[in-house]
């Protein structure tokens, strides 16, 4: 324990503040953007790839950490972070326990970067806050009609939907998932939870035996160039009994939790799509609050895995959610989930919902479609996985299994089988049929691949890429190091450009990878725009030469969904 352990978050809050204050008097650092070769631009600043240790910038600069200790850490406060903090909470104030259960969570505001369908099956809200409807829980669309179809590129074709199958969504609730997760994010804050939203969780911290035994918030202050600023701070450690991860798909520290306890040693690869979503304020006359709408089929081929939804919400104005899924095992180097989404909202079926409407709102995110099969081992000495960061979509429901049994056990560093045998039986009911599909290796070169040709947005139904991210509310501090880092800056326009023609270009949903001219001599170069990151997280999936790590910016940075 350090001796300045007595300063809390909320007291750093305060102290971050002040010195973001002081930053804005500091001036732009000048920095070179070449690589010892050079032939290759540098691209990558990032400590992760280049440590601070053997770079002279850094000689002197005091990096002691502050720690914190809690009961229960919980990394990410989304709907199974959340979950599990009033589960814990619950329980330890019925048993008049004392539990400090605190959530980190690196978007700006609870809910900033929460972005769903979606349709909510409220059996586990049932069970964790029985009076939901009371505490006035944003649920306000029961599901009244269910519609299923298979598209052909002029053509709608109904599909019935028969009790059972996974379309029939009746008795569930339409919702806005950002919303609820802030309403969630409330109820956690009466029980007594500490939520720290805006202080993004950036290391896994290991007592000597190996066991977690917390997190470290990450730095803040650093330039565009790995050197530190005058207004530098170290992040923050919170130890705690146990650690649990709920970052979502494809979390950038379950990856190495994966690797450092070999948790998915006896499982299928997990598999994943992309899903893009908008918002949109239609015609009142076109409005049908209860309808839930999905479709398979045009404009993705045969070979291509993918769907789409359309919600029409009943939240006091005539909104619809609309959004379009594509497997990220696709094959076409040429595709781009992005403008096949725009091109499908040009389908006559949907032309006549949104003809005449406007856009607010867009966002997208990985999601995890792999089956029971891609489950990896739950738990681990000192901590576990739960919700999207090992699969699964039933995040309330695991989240509410897991912390029933963990309240009893949050002395011990190793959480027993028992619990993540528990959260099976469930997870399997709910998810054994779905279906197991691959991304980045499925990739073919560009010269086996034909060129696709995609039409014009019209600014109307369709749009482009930029206006769409604008929409977003993405920003991030421009002067930090981006967090798209590569493993090896040579590999983009050797390997990606050169093989593929930089489907990093086209895989991302929101302009980040754009292949430039050098500035000086021929050739190209690859430009990252971190700062129009989504933090969907796919091109750490889908690049075809897996050179990409995700690692957390700056906490707060990231998109601005409101109610996504």
């Amino acid at each position: 324990m350090f001796p300045a352990c007595r300063y809390s978050l909320q007291a750093r809050k305060c102290i971050r503040a002040l010195k973001v204050v002081q930053a804005e008097h500091v001036a732009p650092q000048v920095y070179s953007t070449r690589c010892s070769s050079s032939t290759v631009p540098r691209i990558t600043t990032h400590y992760t790839v280049y440590p601070r240790d053997k770079d002279p910038r850094w000689e002197g600069v005091e990096m002691e950490r502050f720690a914190d200790e809690a009961d229960v850490v919980i990394v990410g406060g989304g709907p199974a972070g959340l979950s599990a903090a009033i589960r814990l909470k619950q329980l330890a104030n019925q048993h008049e326990k004392e539990l400090r259960v605190c959530v980190v969570e690196k978007a700006s505001q609870i809910g900033a970067h929460t972005l769903s369908g979606a349709c909510l099956e409220a059996t586990a809200l049932n069970e964790l806050i029985p009076d939901w409807k009371e505490r006035g829980a944003p649920l306000n669309t029961p599901v009244t009609e269910d519609k299923f179809s298979i598209l052909t590129e002029k053509y709608r074709i109904p599909v019935p939907i028969l009790p059972g199958l996974p379309m029939n969504n009746h008795g569930n609730y339409l919702v806005r998932l950002g919303n609820f997760v802030r309403w969630l994010g409330e109820q956690a804050e009466e029980l007594g939870v500490e939520l720290y939203p805006g202080y993004a969780a950036a290391e896994v911290l290991f007592h000597e035996d190996g066991s977690v035994k917390g997190i470290a918030t990450n730095d803040v202050g650093i330039g565009k160039d790995g050197s530190p600023k005058d207004v530098f701070e170290r992040g923050m450690e919170l130890h705690a009994k146990v650690t649990l991860f709920g970052e979502g798909c494809h979390g950038h520290l379950a990856k190495q939790l994966y690797k450092q306890f070999n948790l998915r040693e006896n499982c299928e690869p997990q598999t994943y799509a992309i899903g893009l979503k908008e918002l949109w304020v239609i015609d009142e006359k076109k409005w049908r609050p209860g309808r839930a709408e999905h479709s398979v089929g045009w404009p993705l081929n045969r070979n291509t895995y993918g769907g789409s939804f359309l919600y029409h919400l009943n939240e006091g104005e005539p909104l619809v959610a609309l959004g379009f899924v594509v497997g990220l095992d696709y094959t076409n180097p040429y595709l781009s989930p992005f403008r096949e989404f725009q091109r499908w909202k040009h389908h006559p079926s949907l032309m006549s919902t949104l003809e005449g409407g406007n856009r607010i709102a867009y966002g997208a995110r990985a999601l995890n479609e792999g089956g029971f099969q891609s489950i990896p081992k739950l738990t681990f000495p000192g901590g576990m996985l739960i919700g999207c960061s090992p699969h699964t979509h039933t995040h309330n429901k695991s989240a509410f299994f897991t912390f029933l049994l963990l309240f009893f056990f949050v002395s011990c560093l190793q959480i027993t089988i028992f619990t993540q045998s528990t959260i099976y039986c469930y997870i399997y009911i709910k998810i054994n049929w779905v279906s197991d599909i691959s991304h980045h290796s499925f990739l073919k070169p560009a010269k086996d691949c034909a060129p696709i040709e995609y039409p014009k947005p019209d600014g109307k139904i369709s749009f482009d890429l930029l206006s769409s991210v604008a929409l977003s509310g993405t920003n991030h501090e421009h002067d930090q190091p981006p967090h798209l880092t590569l493993k090896d800056d040579s590999v983009p326009v050797a390997q990606n450009l050169a093989v593929y023609d930089g489907p990093e270009q086209r895989f991302c949903p929101a302009g980040v990878y754009e292949y430039v001219p050098l500035e000086t001599g021929d050739g190209m170069r690859l430009q990252i725009n971190a700062q129009n990151c989504v933090h969907c997280k796919t091109c750490d999936i889908k690049d075809p030469s897996q050179n990409i790590n995700w690692v957390v910016p700056e906490g707060s940075g990231g998109p601005a969904y409101n109610g996504m």
